[in-house]
């Protein structure tokens, strides 16, 4: 690619190890647990003040409020309390600490970044554009969350990056989120709960029902059936899940964009929220919603899901329903084609593919979109976000795997009324790792999940072997003349054959 039409800036976004959050670590044996309390028990009331004074200072000023984070993993192990006698609000403060501890969020990586413009654009200079930044953030265990960082974009496409606060905070779960039964039905079916139990719990709920309501329902059932057996324990178990996985979280509105940390939550995301792909999607009556695809993972699986949000406050986040749900990297177009949502996907772990619906939450019918073409997309190709329109065509960036699974970054245009036509693909990687960009968790990557247009300008972050952050600026006239100037490659692209290829 000619460097001509790339721009690196100088700013990198780099894992920051004090950047911590304060996790419940309780041992799995009930005796340690005990065993545990029983220590903090023996001590006098004046040696529990002590030690709580000691923990304060130093702990205190690395959390806002430790004091409540502290006394919700005290809740955790009052069950196991063993004493009649009430204790003071400092010992349960100290027992709650004996059960916690600090986790470095971002202390092994800072990469994946997608980027999107802010919901709030008001009060800026003329041709500035503010954004949100979303990156996953990966620490010990190689966990995974969702961080944010805000900046703007000046009309000269100089970027700056808002001040990044020492603290991080993750979001309250709200304890009774709402549910579409449709939804929860479907989901059902796919996975293989549907039975008479299953009915039973589901039937007297209204279309859209709330967990209590749920669990109300499945109280009764258990009630009225009578003994209990392996089937209705897993029915139960299943339907649990199902719920457990589809949760709605919310911020305080004052903490800054970079103070919020989306951490797993359900069983099936419990080893990470992987590679969140953000994108402003606007309805045909004009309204806009923020979606993201992302892959949870729980270890030994992996789940593509989806989180919407409106201010980047509250955020719901849903299973996804449809057999064309699997693999990695699914990309939501930013809006409706001919009345339909559009999803670029990889269902094989090779090629990209191209898939319609009705409804953002179920997909299926997927339709073979490109294969891999060149050397150094040999081995397989994926979306590195949304695509882009544009007057030209809807810009797709991707990534490609060749020798040495080596990741580059590329580019395809696609028809803006028939996205199954491929107009252009770039014969040459748009970025492909160089330098100090080689060296890190993953060597030899370069990736990203979104990008943006500011003005005649392509604004792309993207992460460096899985380590750190980067951000280019790419024209975007040169970028559609070197598109269209490449005709699409065949091997299953549906293409234009009116261009020859440089």
């Amino acid at each position: 690619m000619n460097p001509l039409i790339l721009c690196r800036h100088d700013l990198s976004l780099v894992p920051e190890s004090s950047r911590v959050i304060i996790r419940p670590f309780i041992p799995s044996e009930i005796h340690r647990v005990t065993t545990i309390i029983g220590r903090a028990l023996a001590l006098t009331e004046n040696e529990a003040t002590c030690e709580l004074v000691t923990l304060r200072a130093e702990f205190d000023t690395r959390h806002f409020d430790i004091d409540s984070l502290l006394l919700h993993h005290y809740q955790k192990v009052l069950p196991h309390i063993f004493t009649e006698r009430p204790l003071s609000h400092d010992r349960q403060l100290l027992i709650g600490a004996l059960f916690s501890g600090e986790y470095a969020l971002e202390s092994a990586a800072l990469f994946n970044p997608s980027i999107v413009p802010h919901p709030d654009q008001t009060g800026l200079p003329g041709g500035t554009l503010r954004f949100v930044m979303s990156l996953r953030a990966t620490g010990e265990g190689h966990i995974s969350s969702i961080e944010f960082r805000s900046g703007r974009i000046a009309g000269d496409g100089f970027i700056t990056l808002d001040p990044v606060s020492r603290f991080v905070t993750a979001p309250d779960i709200l304890p009774n989120p709402r549910y579409l039964k449709k939804s929860f039905l479907t989901k059902l079916h796919e996975m293989c709960a549907e039975s008479e139990y299953s009915s039973q719990v589901m039937s007297p709920l209204n279309e859209w029902f709330t967990l209590s309501e749920l669990r109300k329902s499945i109280a009764g059932v258990h009630e009225k059936i009578q003994p209990n057996t392996l089937e209705l324990t897993r029915t139960f178990d299943r339907i649990q899940w199902l719920a457990d996985s589809n949760y709605e979280v919310r911020f305080p509105p004052n903490l800054s964009l970079s103070e919020r940390i989306i951490f797993p939550v359900s069983a099936n995301e419990s080893n990470g929220i992987e590679d969140a792909r953000f994108v402003r999607f606007t309805e045909d009556d004009g309204s806009v919603m923020y979606y993201a695809t992302y892959t949870a993972y729980n270890g030994r699986s992996i789940l593509p899901q989806l989180i919407e949000t409106h201010d980047f406050v509250n955020f719901r986040i849903l299973t996804l329903n449809g057999s064309a749900v699997q693999n990695k990297g699914m990309a939501l177009f930013p809006r409706k084609v001919h009345g339909n949502y559009l999803m670029i996907s990889r269902q094989d772990d090779e090629n990209l593919f191209l898939m319609r619906s009705e409804n953002p939450h179920h997909w299926n019918d997927p339709e073979l979109l490109m294969r891999p073409a060149e050397m150094w997309e040999s081995v397989k190709i994926g979306n590195c976000g949304s695509p882009i329109e544009t007057e030209a065509g809807w810009l797709l960036i991707t990534h490609g795997v060749g020798p040495m699974r080596k990741y580059c970054i590329g580019a395809a245009l696609l028809d803006i009324d028939d996205p199954t036509r491929v107009i252009g693909r770039l014969r040459q990687p748009l970025i492909a790792p160089e330098g100090n960009e080689r060296e890190g968790y993953v060597p030899n990557v370069v990736y990203s999940c979104g990008s943006l247009l500011h003005g005649r300008r392509l604004i792309l972050p993207y992460a460096m072997s899985d380590k750190a952050s980067a951000m280019v600026s790419v024209s975007l006239d040169a970028l559609l003349r070197r598109l269209r100037g490449c005709s699409a490659v065949s091997s299953g692209t549906r293409s234009s054959s009116s261009e020859a290829a440089p």
